[in-house]
């Protein structure tokens, strides 16, 4: 698996040991990925905030829409309370209930005791209908809970696998993608991981490490001669996670900047997009609970927060990672052939690997 950086892309800022999602102490991340014949180009990705062992364990967490041409469930639950608990689901636009099913379905299997109140996972779409029979009913409750299951700490796979499997972006071949940046705050230091589901932008926006190349590369441009729907259609899930301690309210934050970062990679954000974005901390656990009373005694949860004042270095580290995250999807990719004999090429990484490199001279940080 290559990524932009093996190839010299000149990216700001100091990444985590994996330069993922995972970086966050606790996160895991999980995979189904579903290659079948000629028109199964789909599958489910899994995120889990504490792992599978403190699932339960709320996070203070929000959510921002750029483009609501999309899916994500759980979110009016997650505004009111700002809390999350559960695995966060990525997968097709049409298997959101599927795996909005198969989440219930692990947590009645791992914690009957959590199940017996209620359950509203989070479970987000982008739309693999170029490549992928996405009316069939390809992904089923048991796709969902074998991701869960798969998910763990650690490197993260990148490209084609599990929700990301037939994902398209600018033109060429997308799906998921994962960075990280490290921030030093006081004495302390603290990882800010981006995950995306990359499914968006024309082919002529591209973008790399400021780099208007879209233009240059527009040759060999199946989707854009052949499709009916418009250059740009897709969407594009992105899932922020920190250790740092912050409200609910300063994670809404973070999802404000995640627009910044996909700006840098071109994308002016096509109506035909639904960009979805949620972000959440893992600082403070035992807060934010929202489960039945258990006694009449009155009760009371603290929070430690970083100040609203000095969030800059936080906003800045989304922005970086979320760009290296939708370039990690794009250079870590192959060509695919799926429905309807629908191709899509991989970005030419060559182009990199040469003589851009040799001027370049070298990545930006690690």
């Amino acid at each position: 698996m290559t990524r932009s950086r093996d190839l010299g892309v000149p990216l700001p800022g100091r990444t985590g040991e994996h330069n993922a999602l995972t970086d966050v102490p606790g996160v895991e991340v999980g995979f189904t990925t579903l290659v079948e014949g000629e028109s199964v180009r789909t599958g489910v990705t899994a995120v889990l905030p504490r792992g599978r062992e403190d699932f339960a364990v709320p996070c203070a967490a929000g959510t921002y829409a750029l483009n609501g041409n999309g899916e994500m469930t759980g979110t009016a639950w997650l505004a009111e309370t700002g809390s999350l608990t559960l695995p966060v689901l990525i997968t097709s636009t049409h298997a959101v209930g599927a795996c909005h099913r198969g989440t219930i379905d692990w947590v009645v299997r791992e914690r009957p005791d959590v199940a017996a109140e209620w359950l509203l996972p989070v479970v987000a779409e982008t739309w693999d209908g170029y490549l992928n029979d996405s009316t069939a009913p390809t992904v089923h409750s048991g796709h969902a809970v074998a991701a869960i299951d798969a998910a763990q700490a650690g490197p993260v796979s990148e490209g084609s696998v599990g929700g990301g499997t037939g994902m398209t972006c600018y033109g060429f071949k997308g799906g998921t993608g994962t960075s990280s940046r490290v921030v030093s705050y006081g004495d302390d230091e603290y990882t800010v991981g981006v995950l995306v589901q990359a499914n968006f932008g024309s082919r002529r926006e591209l973008t790399v490490a400021g780099e208007h190349v879209g233009a240059e590369l527009g040759a060999d441009n199946p989707m854009e001669e052949s499709w009916t729907a418009p250059s740009g259609a897709g969407s594009v899930i992105v899932i922020v996670g920190t250790d740092a301690p912050l409200l609910p309210g300063q994670c809404t934050s973070l999802t404000r900047r995640v627009p910044l970062g996909l700006a840098r990679t071109g994308t002016a954000g096509s109506h035909f997009s639904g960009d979805l974005f949620l972000a959440f901390s893992t600082a403070n656990p035992g807060a934010l609970t929202s489960r039945f009373p258990r006694t009449d005694e009155a009760e009371y949860e603290s929070l430690r927060f970083v100040p609203w004042g000095r969030l800059d270095p936080f906003f800045e580290a989304v922005v970086q990672a979320t760009e290296e995250a939708v370039l990690n999807a794009l250079f870590s990719n192959e060509e695919m052939t799926g429905h309807r004999g629908r191709r899509v090429p991989a970005l030419p990484t060559e182009r990199w690997r040469g003589s851009r490199l040799g001027s370049w001279g070298g990545g930006g940080g690690g």
